[in-house]
């Protein structure tokens, strides 16, 4: 299991280099002005699972998702159906996934989009939580996420809604920025 992750790590970065040297390459220029469909990606993967390790070799975060598509001009990568964990110094980490989502800057940002959904476990200082919303945009080095869109957030007993929020993953703090409504729900 480890040489197949490390296998589809070097991969990964493999990819990413190869589109990063090839845009800086001197027929890239002729290349460009020559091509047909300049909206095609310059590399893309299928079956992505990448785990990015902290200095003492733990998971930091895994991101995976069936098709990827990279795009040197906007240093983009398109991402369907994306699955993002985000470990925490928490046992229980975070997920975010949805239908879609767009990478920039490698991963310091990542927009989700349609159907966004961002989950993680009960732990000793936060009680299991769903949140669910249209659109997010996580910063998973630094462990935030935020969206200006309406959210449901649901823990036991309690469902809540507002407009906007903001998450710090690291310590479990979620804040709703408006228009928050909760409703106890017996179990």
């Amino acid at each position: 299991m480890t040489s197949k992750l490390t296998f589809i790590s070097l991969s990964i970065v493999g990819v990413i280099s190869l589109a990063l040297l090839l845009s800086f390459s001197p027929f890239n220029h002729r290349t460009k002005t020559v091509s047909a469909e300049p909206d095609l990606p310059d590399a893309f993967m299928e079956g992505v699972v990448a785990v990015i390790l902290d200095k003492q070799g733990k998971p930091k975060m895994k991101i995976s998702a069936p098709k990827m598509l990279y795009f040197s001009k906007d240093d983009q990568t398109h991402l369907t159906l994306p699955q993002l964990t985000i470990y925490r110094k928490s046992p229980q980490p975070w997920y975010v996934t949805s239908k879609s989502a767009i990478a920039t800057n490698g991963i310091e940002v990542v927009r989700f989009q349609d159907d966004v959904m961002i989950q993680h476990g009960a732990d000793r200082n936060t009680p299991a939580t769903v949140i669910k919303t249209t659109t997010l945009l996580v910063q998973p080095n630094q462990q935030l996420a935020e969206t200006s869109d309406p959210i449901t957030l649901t823990q036991p007993n309690v469902v809540i809604k507002g407009i906007g929020m903001q998450a710090d993953m690291n310590n479990g703090d979620i804040k709703l920025l408006s228009e928050a409504r909760g409703e106890y729900v017996p179990s």
